[in-house]
């Protein structure tokens, strides 16, 4: 059975991105520490085209991650372009370059609409304008039996999670203090988890819960 799942990393103060976030700082002042220890990862490599790269459980949970999913649902601050309408002249098409990294549907949260954007290697960004439930729906139908990945911020992730669309997380625990920034758990004070996992891994921690119903 599909399921709706994110996986992000996270201070150990609960910061899921830096403080003075920007188009030039999209993860906020000291929010790219958070991601050191996938950078070298074979999975996370092969994913974005590179050769190379080390084993091991960080690894094997990566890899385990992009696995059997079939459409993503993000915020228009992960897919970028800045805040307000879209630029036409020259069009912004995302961070990942003309081949993403997704090839799948990808639903971008947004308050202003847009054609679909179709990029080469089976990546097409679909803009919804209606709200987290609708970008999930239409996530659900497009990954058919495959599941469907939140991909972030931490406000579609806890928008996801308010409308109890969640049924299963990772998170990445990293041994920095941010001390300011964008946490990750705001207002969703109701949320009952059962643990599944914990893995130690070099530079991060692997916690995996399931959303109790």
């Amino acid at each position: 059975m599909s399921e709706v799942r994110f996986q992000i990393s996270v201070s150990l103060d609960g910061y899921a991105a830096g403080p003075n976030q920007s188009e030039q700082d999209p993860i906020g002042i000291g929010g790219m520490e958070l991601h050191r220890w996938v950078f070298e990862l074979r999975s996370w490599r092969a994913s974005q085209g590179l050769d190379g790269g080390i084993g091991g459980p960080s690894d094997d949970v990566i890899a385990e991650a992009q696995t059997n999913v079939g459409a993503t649902v993000m915020g228009r601050n992960m897919f970028g372009g800045g805040p307000g309408p879209w630029a036409d002249d020259p069009p912004w098409n995302g961070w990942w370059g003309d081949e993403p990294p997704f090839h799948t549907p990808v639903f971008v949260l947004t308050q202003h609409a847009r054609e679909p954007l179709e990029l080469q290697g089976g990546t097409t960004f679909v803009f919804v304008t209606d709200g987290i439930e609708a970008a999930v729906e239409r996530a659900r139908e497009a990954a058919g039996e495959r599941d469907v990945s939140i991909g972030g911020g931490a406000s579609t992730i806890q928008q996801a999670l308010r409308a109890g669309l969640v049924d299963r997380f990772e998170l990445h625990l990293v041994p920095i203090l941010l001390g300011d920034g964008e946490r990750l758990f705001v207002d969703v004070d109701d949320l009952a988890l059962e643990q599944e996992r914990v893995l130690e891994a070099p530079g991060v921690t692997h916690l995996r819960y399931r959303v109790v119903r």
